[in-house]
């Protein structure tokens, strides 16, 4: 399932990160263990927040994906199921078909 992983970084933790190169670290293993179809960084709430598209294949990944994350970095994770246009349109194609 195509799924957006929000990372959220708080100011204070995130500044040590910068610095001691964790943050860096912690991105790169997410983003080379997730394979994310597209990334993206950029500030939320003045919080630094990484926005990762990636396919979850299963839920048992959920914990190998947050935990380095949360234990690292003390962020705020969200992962939300998301599609793309073709997808919204299957999905709507079939919704209307069962009215």
């Amino acid at each position: 399932m195509r799924t957006l992983l929000k990372v959220s970084v708080p100011v204070d933790g995130g500044n040590r990160a910068v610095k001691d190169g964790s943050l860096a670290k912690v991105i790169g293993d997410t983003m080379e263990r997730i394979k994310p179809e597209a990334t993206y960084f950029g500030v939320e709430d003045g919080k630094r927040t990484a926005y990762m598209f990636f396919d979850l294949k299963e839920t048992s990944q959920v914990p190998s994906i947050a935990e380095p994350i949360f234990m690292a970095l003390h962020a705020t994770i969200e992962l939300t199921p998301v599609m793309n246009p073709q997808e919204l349109k299957a999905g709507l194609d079939a919704w209307q078909k069962q009215g």
